[in-house]
């Protein structure tokens, strides 16, 4: 069973930095495209950087320059370090993978989330 684990969120202050990370585990033939998304209380999730396999990566305007995704394919790991944080950052972060499996097909898998809170 494939599963995503995201670790490394908690409270920071205003201008502080934080690195996610998410681990993938089980079974699986290779990880192609990976990304973070968030969504802060009352309002819909958004993206806020993805990878794909090649290193190409793209990122929310709110976050450029201040946020960086990137991975580790031999640990089958993605981070997102993120610096310059900011209240408005607040929210759960989901990381989410592209993953083909040996039987076949490829599906998109999520993490359960982990909190990010930037408060003073």
């Amino acid at each position: 069973q494939v599963q995503l684990v995201e670790s490394g969120g908690g409270l920071v202050q205003p201008g502080g930095s934080l690195r996610l990370s998410c681990a993938a585990s089980g079974r699986f033939f290779s990880i192609n495209a990976m990304g973070w998304s968030r969504q802060a209380p009352g309002k819909e999730r958004e993206m806020v950087a993805r990878i794909r396999s090649g290193g190409d990566t793209d990122y929310a305007d709110s976050v450029k320059g201040r946020f960086t995704i990137s991975r580790d394919n031999a640990k089958n790991t993605l981070y997102l370090q993120m610096s310059s944080l900011k209240p408005e950052d607040t929210a759960i972060y989901y990381c989410n993978a592209y993953i083909r499996r040996f039987a076949g097909g490829e599906y998109d898998y999520w993490g359960q989330g982990t909190q990010v809170t930037v408060s003073s």
